[in-house]
């Protein structure tokens, strides 16, 4: 995986404080003057940005290329459908000659598993090949192709979208994939804006110390801290700790299965 910022929004610190305190300022202010403001009160206008309402994060927009993603992780992003734009790689018109795909860890780690997962891949391969050199249009094709057969998207996102993004996407209930892809574009968003930190912190137990998932009782990080809703000032140094240990080591839960199943 190979995510890229590609682009991104110019004077993003100042327009968003210029964007927070229109409604106090007249027509004679104008945004230069937010520009040459001295860099400490830029700080602390900034702060009073992340502490309220969150409609001036629309204004910053952020441009990323995800390269050798599984079309898997694209059906996931693709959900987050506000302040949000994609262009992805098409597999109707762009034939998969040697297709590559993703083998997940537990895969790959389990010898029998892994070989079957390979003998698969292979067949799909060959069966597809061959239905182009027998005629067969690409775009029907690639009915055949794996879920996990590697693509290219471009995504668009405003700050807004991106921080409701990082909330669920960090969680260690998310895939493995998404939270490596999200972790890359959480990267490279604080290595050029170091201050959008408080946006895009961690999940939502990291960021407002409660859970959304309720069902999702096998989180390690409740298990840990019993009292996640209730004593957040006190407990919300250590909920970070141990989101960032789960992060380190790739946590990656297989998702409940239904009664049925």
């Amino acid at each position: 995986m190979k995510v890229t910022l590609i682009n991104y929004t110019n004077r993003a610190k100042e327009i968003l404080i210029f964007s927070k305190n229109t409604r106090h300022l007249d027509d004679r202010v104008r945004f230069e003057q937010v520009i040459d403001m001295p860099e400490e009160q830029k700080n602390r206008e900034i702060q009073y940005v992340f502490g309220t309402i969150s409609s001036s994060l629309e204004f910053v927009n952020y441009t990323f290329l995800l390269q050798d993603v599984t079309r898997a992780f694209t059906h996931q992003l693709v959900r987050s459908r506000v302040g949000t734009s994609f262009a992805q790689q098409s597999l109707r018109v762009a034939a998969m000659d040697e297709f590559r795909y993703l083998v997940p860890d537990k895969i790959e780690n389990d010898l029998y598993v892994n070989a079957l997962y390979e003998n698969t891949m292979g067949e799909i391969q060959t069966g597809y090949d061959l239905m182009l050199k027998k005629g067969a249009d690409i775009q029907d094709a690639r009915g055949v192709l794996p879920t996990n057969i590697c693509t290219n998207i471009l995504f668009g996102v405003n700050l807004r979208a991106l921080s409701n993004l990082m909330e669920a996407r960090l969680c260690v209930r998310a895939q493995g994939e998404f939270q490596e892809a999200a972790m890359k574009m959480r990267s490279l968003v604080l290595s050029l804006h170091p201050w959008v930190y408080p946006a895009i912190a961690g999940p939502t137990c990291v960021t407002k110390n409660y859970c959304p998932f309720k069902n999702f009782t096998e989180c390690p990080i409740k298990k840990a801290n019993t009292v996640l809703d209730l004593l957040p000032e006190e407990f919300g140094d250590k909920i970070a700790e141990d989101w960032s240990k789960l992060i380190e080591h790739k946590y990656s839960p297989q998702p409940m299965q239904s009664k049925e199943e």
